[in-house]
């Protein structure tokens, strides 16, 4: 499974707008790349109405979402319909999922991603040899191929900069994987770290001197400054684009 800061891993799939090559489709770009547990249930309906709502304001920040999870391209297309005709959730109605949302059946893409759960770390054919030898008596859990909510942040170099998991019974803040976005590129491009729960035009945290010198530096600037107090908590003024 990648970690924080690893190459995001390639792969070629199929989707519901056509093969994706990543990363070379989306050089230059930022990538929200999540899964969902299945296609026609209630929690990920939910998450697709309100991610595809949000694309325009994920694409103003260079980014683009890519969904995926182990049904078929026709259970997407056919999902993706229903929600577009037949469901209204907070006003919210006729919504059309404009984002490729990728056909995992050999759980090829899952699996690299970390995207499946423990108890299905199996192959289709382990996992009916392994119902069959049980009679039927283990758990639906222990024989699922489900992904999990799994969330990763992509940089235009395709690297992994952020992984957020939820469970099955509950769904993800798209507003919150937004706003971690936006602070993660906020480092980029000033420099800076954002305190708990920032949004942008907030104050930013000064990166804390990495020598003995640059210590006594900052120490010596703090009686002079009411923005470091104390001297390793030093905060000033977002720089608005």
């Amino acid at each position: 499974m990648p970690l924080i800061g690893d190459d995001a891993p390639s792969f070629r799939a199929r989707t519901t707008l056509g093969v994706v090559d990543f990363p070379e489709d989306y050089k230059g770009k930022w990538v929200i790349f999540f899964s969902h547990p299945g296609d026609f249930t209630p929690v990920c309906t939910t998450e697709f109405i309100r991610f595809a709502t949000m694309q325009q304001e994920f694409r103003e920040l260079n980014a683009e979402l890519l969904g995926l999870s182990v049904d078929s391209n026709q259970s997407h297309i056919a999902w993706l319909e229903a929600i577009r005709e037949k469901i209204e959730y907070k006003d919210l109605k006729n919504i059309d999922v404009m984002f490729p949302v990728i056909e995992d059946m050999s759980l090829e893409v899952a699996r690299n991603y970390g995207m499946i759960h423990p108890h299905s770390n199996n192959t289709p054919e382990e996992l009916l040899e392994r119902f069959e030898r049980s009679g039927g008596k283990l758990s639906l859990q222990q024989f699922s191929t489900e992904t999990i909510r799994a969330t990763f942040i992509i940089d235009p170099q395709a690297k992994i900069r952020a992984m957020l998991y939820y469970p099955f019974s509950n769904g993800r803040n798209i507003y919150e994987i937004k706003r971690l976005l936006q602070a993660i590129q906020k480092f980029d491009n000033d420099h800076v770290y954002t305190p708990e729960n920032w949004h942008p035009g907030e104050d930013v945290i000064v990166p804390n001197p990495s020598t003995w010198v640059e210590t006594k530096e900052r120490q010596e600037r703090v009686k002079e400054s009411d923005s470091c107090k104390p001297w390793f908590l030093c905060m000033k003024k977002d720089k608005q684009e």
